[in-house]
């Protein structure tokens, strides 16, 4: 069963990629599938980069992602797409390739956000799998390390270095980690997770400048405080990847615009036939959000995104809205850090359990009186309650 599909291109070979090629064959589909993505290795799994991956002498390809048996795709790795054009349903590549589709599914998910302006060599980011090896590189006991930006991203880097034994510094322009993902009061627990360890977090400030000519030797912050480096990372958040939709007629605002089906749509708002898309890259209205368009950056939404565009391309005649429960973890000094919903679009924030000497949180987020989210540490079990509530908030919001 093709579904009317003569050939499905899937542009993004990462998580979402693979899972959507997956999802097709699990659905019926068993015409010509091709994969492009913009790296030259396989499938790997990101979450572990800024953890074991840094933490451990583990091999580049500990990360990899099992790909099954009897796919039957064509990979074309190391070509990334340059540029679409929805009317001739063609996608072309940096080698100069041009592929035609009959089904399209946009998976390029997001790229680090970088400096404005040169840096000396030992300034990173890290997104990918070669990015890890080069910050793990750096990691080595008595360095000094600076970490911009008190993220997720930021903090698990953070407490890896601490616990390789570097001196860590971070700087975060907010007043505390994350404020505005998880509000002040989780923010400020994990600050004081952080400066506990021994990290050096300085919030309220920024970088103005790196030091050093062709290595980083320090930075200047907005305070006037200059520190002698190793290295740095940038953990300034993500981009996503849609440079090669540019001038392609697109709804672009912070990502590809989608539908609740996470169908593409055009600037005009119409949906542009036997697209979809999945993962980082994606803007689609939530009904947490009040039906407003967010993008997420999570393991579990672009597991679950793949599936639900494979659906919709093979069953455009019957689109079904994608409401999955959003989900983020992260593990930090020790502790296990679990959230549902989607926080930021709280309007009241309600601390049901907040104790620090016994590594304890529990944060519920909530917006015009519901539920929209919750945050645990080491509660790992009483997330299973709330995710149970905005299941069921997402399924009146769709019927």
């Amino acid at each position: 069963m093709s579904g009317g599909l003569g050939r499905v291109l899937v542009v993004g070979a990462s998580l979402g990629g693979l899972r959507a090629a997956e999802a097709l064959r699990a659905g019926g589909y068993d015409g010509a599938l091709t994969l492009v993505g913009a790296e030259p290795h396989p499938p790997y799994d990101r979450p572990p980069l800024s953890k074991q991956q840094l933490a451990s002498e583990d091999p580049a390809d500990a990360t990899a992602l099992p790909v099954p048996e009897g796919l039957g795709a064509e990979w074309l790795l190391g070509t990334p797409a340059v540029a679409l054009d929805p009317d001739g349903r063609t996608v072309k590549l940096a080698d100069g390739q041009e592929l035609g589709w009959d089904g399209l599914v946009i998976a390029t998910g997001s790229a680090a956000r970088g400096w404005d302006g040169p840096v000396p060599q030992g300034v990173h980011t890290l997104r990918g799998r070669d990015d890890a090896l080069a910050l793990r590189a750096e990691l080595r006991s008595g360095r000094r390390l600076l970490v911009v930006g008190a993220g997720f991203l930021g903090g698990e880097i953070a407490a890896t270095a601490r616990s390789r034994g570097l001196e860590v510094t971070v700087v975060e322009a907010a007043g505390q980690p994350l404020a505005r993902a998880i509000g002040a009061e989780a923010g400020g627990y994990l600050a004081a997770l952080h400066r506990e360890s021994g990290i050096d977090l300085r919030t309220g400030v920024t970088v103005t400048a790196f030091r050093g000519g062709a290595r980083l030797t320090g930075a200047v912050l907005s305070d006037g405080t200059e520190l002698a480096l190793d290295a740095a990372v940038l953990a300034l958040g993500a981009v996503p990847n849609t440079g090669w939709l540019e001038g392609a007629g697109l709804a672009l605002d912070g990502g590809v615009g989608c539908d609740a089906a996470l169908r593409v749509l055009r600037a005009d708002g119409s949906v542009l036939p036997g697209a979809v898309a999945a993962g980082d890259v994606v803007r689609w209205p939530h009904p947490l959000a009040g039906g407003a368009r967010v993008a997420l950056g999570h393991w579990t939404n672009a597991v679950e995104q793949a599936a639900a565009a494979a659906r919709t391309l093979l069953h455009p005649g019957a689109p079904e809205p994608f409401t999955g429960v959003p989900s983020f973890w992260s593990d930090l000094h020790g502790v296990k850090v679990r959230s549902v919903g989607l926080p930021a679009f709280a309007d009241e924030v309600r601390v049901v359990e907040h104790d620090l000497p016994g590594r304890r949180l529990e944060v519920s987020y909530h917006r015009a009186g519901a539920l929209v989210g919750a945050l645990t540490v080491n509660r790992v079990g009483r997330l299973a309650g709330y995710r149970r509530e905005l299941e069921e908030v997402l399924l009146g919001a769709v019927r």
